[in-house]
């Protein structure tokens, strides 16, 4: 399958557009659109590319990554697919929101279809393998195309980093072990696409990624 990234202004979220050229079906993953202008870019580049989205699909529910699900759940009638731990983030996205100062319009939301480890999420001829990988949020997943060689992993790992745990629901020990356990085995050449910053590759991760060493140069405050 192919992906598309987008960058949008709310902490500098990376929403993703996966797709099956072929048949011209795709997901919307992690939509952080804030406003109109980011609305209509995504919605654009769909309607460029005749693209028919199938779903949509929350890594996790922090309010970064779910503040466009509203608008694009209206937009295209489609469900959101998430991790039933995550469940409590979605219905409290507004409450989210009033914590980091955002003034703009949020709407709480719910996820439609729940997903667990080792499920597979269909688009078109493509497919999404969904692996549990919490510790940055209690629901938080990573999805693996195995043919496409690249995984979506939310706030769970970064080029160089892992995503934070003190927010509700984090947990640092959880986090290193989900990471270790669910995406380090992954083929080194792996693509990493990030909820944040530039992507990475699982090999580069393993021996370059200061919280992942044997003796890791960094710890997680726990």
């Amino acid at each position: 399958m192919n992906i598309a990234r987008f960058e949008f202004s709310l902490f500098g979220i990376n929403t993703y557009v996966v797709y099956d050229p072929t048949s011209k079906k795709a997901a919307i993953v992690d939509p952080g659109m804030i406003n109109t202008e980011e609305e209509e870019a995504l919605s654009r580049f769909l309607e460029k590319n005749s693209l028919v989205v199938t779903n949509i699909i929350d890594t996790h529910l922090h309010i970064d990554h779910a503040i466009g699900v509203a608008y694009a759940k209206k937009k295209y009638g489609v469900p959101l697919v998430g991790h039933r731990e995550d469940a409590f983030l979605g219905e409290r996205l507004r409450q989210q929101a009033e914590a980091f100062g955002i003034k703009e319009k949020v709407e709480d939301v719910a996820i439609d279809t729940f997903v667990e480890a080792g499920d597979k999420i269909k688009i078109g001829n493509g497919t999404l393998e969904v692996l549990h990988v919490p510790g940055h949020s209690p629901g938080s997943i990573a999805l693996y195309d195995r043919d496409g060689g690249f995984v979506i992993t939310g706030d769970a790992l970064f080029q160089g980093s892992v995503g934070r745990t003190d927010l509700p629901g984090g947990n640092g020990n959880t986090l290193i072990k989900s990471i270790r356990d669910n995406l380090l085995p992954l083929p080194d050449s792996t693509v990493v696409y990030p909820g944040h910053g530039p992507s990475s590759t699982i090999g580069r991760e393993k021996t370059a990624n200061p919280f992942l060493a044997e003796n890791p140069r960094y710890r997680l405050k726990f």
